[in-house]
């Protein structure tokens, strides 16, 4: 498979079970028992996915989501004794790319991997350009007018989706489901969020990415 993912948990033996299920997939596996010993690894080494707790000594998993994703793209499932809803909305926001509260199932983890790591690789070398708006799939880049475009991972790729399904109407907690890959359990401000910001940046957005009131949002192309 050749597919390398690092584990940050400071909990000795559930880091060790959770190495040993995904080793039996095929991946190779990286361990850190702390947030610092995690950072040195995130800072010097590449992988397809990352495993983050929350609540560890050295670092916090909050402030090593940030430099993951200053870094790159890379996916980031966040676990967490904590369940509560401000948290999760938190971690997605700063980029996490899927929330598991602990005590966590084996399989359901595997199963998450599985799909993270096979939904990431983009194969399409091509680009969508829609108006004045162009977006690079392959290279995670957007540009308006020939001006790139600052979008964080979750921007980039909720606008992606929109592009890639116009003229539908979604749901909020269907975009959940199909951008952040996570249940909130009804909450949907994120995506309002998310929309705002993508309204304000980007000038096809703010004109083409309609609010279907009672309802969701839908990226409009006549």
């Amino acid at each position: 498979m050749n597919e390398k993912i690092l584990i940050v948990e400071d909990e000795k033996k559930l880091a060790d079970v959770m190495s040993l299920y995904l080793k039996k997939e095929g991946y190779e596996v990286a361990v850190a028992y702390d947030g610092s010993s995690g950072e040195k690894l995130i800072l010097e080494e590449n992988y397809s996915l990352i495993i983050l707790d929350v609540m560890m000594p050295g670092k916090d998993g909050w402030s090593l989501l940030r430099k993951i994703k200053a870094k790159d793209n890379t996916p980031v499932i966040i676990t967490t004794a904590r369940g509560e809803e401000e948290d999760r909305i938190f971690g997605l926001e700063l980029g996490a790319d899927d929330y598991m509260v602990k005590p966590l199932s084996m399989r359901e983890l595997v199963l998450r991997v599985n799909l993270r790591i096979n939904s990431k690789t983009l194969t399409k070398d091509q680009s969508i350009n829609l108006g004045s708006m162009k977006i690079d799939e392959m290279k995670r880049e957007v540009s308006e007018n020939s001006i790139s475009i600052s979008l964080t991972p979750k921007e980039f790729d909720l606008l992606l989706f929109l592009c890639e399904n116009p003229n539908q109407v979604f749901k909020r907690d269907q975009l959940l489901d199909k951008v952040w890959g996570y249940d909130f359990g009804g909450d949907t401000r994120t995506v309002d969020t998310h929309v705002k910001n993508l309204r304000e940046k980007i000038n096809f957005c703010s004109s083409n990415l309609k609010t279907i009131w009672g309802v969701g949002y839908k990226l409009e192309i006549i």
